[in-house]
């Protein structure tokens, strides 16, 4: 007699472990990038207060690092520049605020150079980036 051939079933499942890995690994890498992605890569010591207001994205905020060197976004300019990048900017929202960001080192003659030519260039609100203070006395 003839025996009927047996036929192997075909395995319908897909293994997901693998992809699982990968996933996983994934969310690891972007959960450890993305805060170095937010924060701004250069260093700024700002002088301590008590009690400040909170920054807004619509702000157009100006660094001025201990160096000296004067960063729109992460873009370093001379004053001349300034005045013109900040002219392109404030066109498109006149009302934004101009945030000073300055090193606790840096010469006050420089912050004021810095006012003075977004003044030129359609400021009108001024604000001074500070670091709030946690103790409470």
């Amino acid at each position: 007699m003839k025996q009927p051939i047996k036929r192997s079933k075909i395995m319908a499942e897909i293994n997901i472990t693998p992809f699982t890995d990968v996933v996983l690994v994934l969310l690891i890498i972007f959960m450890i990038t993305t805060p170095l992605l937010l924060t701004p890569g250069i260093k700024v010591n700002l002088p301590n207060v008590k009690a400040a207001e909170s920054e807004t994205d619509k702000n157009i905020t100006v660094l001025i690092t201990a160096d000296g060197k004067i960063m729109l976004g992460n873009i370093e300019l001379g004053l001349e520049e300034l005045k013109g990048e900040m002219s392109l900017r404030l066109m498109s929202s006149p009302n934004s605020p101009v945030v000073i960001k300055a090193d606790r080192d840096v010469r006050y003659e420089l912050v004021v150079q810095v006012m003075d030519t977004a003044k030129q260039a359609g400021a009108r609100k001024f604000a001074l980036g500070v670091e709030i203070n946690e103790k409470r006395k």
